[in-house]
């Protein structure tokens, strides 16, 4: 699967899954082990695990198994390696805080606000 597929399908499982605020953030110029990074939001831990039980089965059903699957008992954040695309499904207290979209916001970096 090229990396276009590869955000479609996980956009398209997540909004399927009734995911909120699905994020695409391009890091390839700024990270060595990822292209994308896709964020998504559950509204219960409940709801953050089925997320990810679907975008793991998805890529397992398209014969592109994921390389890893990060929860805990009572996740509020699970990680998906698909390779080139990290996807993170987090509650809203989870998401709010770690602040993923302003890390990786290269926009907002000191060395880009000096050009």
């Amino acid at each position: 699967m090229n990396l276009k597929e590869v955000e479609n399908l996980v956009v398209t499982t997540l909004e399927d899954a009734k995911a909120r605020d699905i994020q695409v953030i391009d890091v390839a110029g700024v990270s060595s082990f990822a292209d994308l990074m896709i964020v998504a939001t559950g509204t219960s831990t409940t709801h953050v695990r089925s997320c990810g039980s679907f975008v793991e089965q998805a890529f397992k059903d398209a014969g592109e198994p994921p390389m890893g699957v990060e929860t805990g008992p009572q996740p509020d954040w699970v990680l998906i390696d698909l390779g080139d695309v990290i996807v993170h499904v987090m509650t809203e207290g989870a998401r709010a805080h770690y602040a993923l979209e302003k890390l990786w916001d290269i926009k907002n970096k000191p060395e880009q606000a000096a050009e």
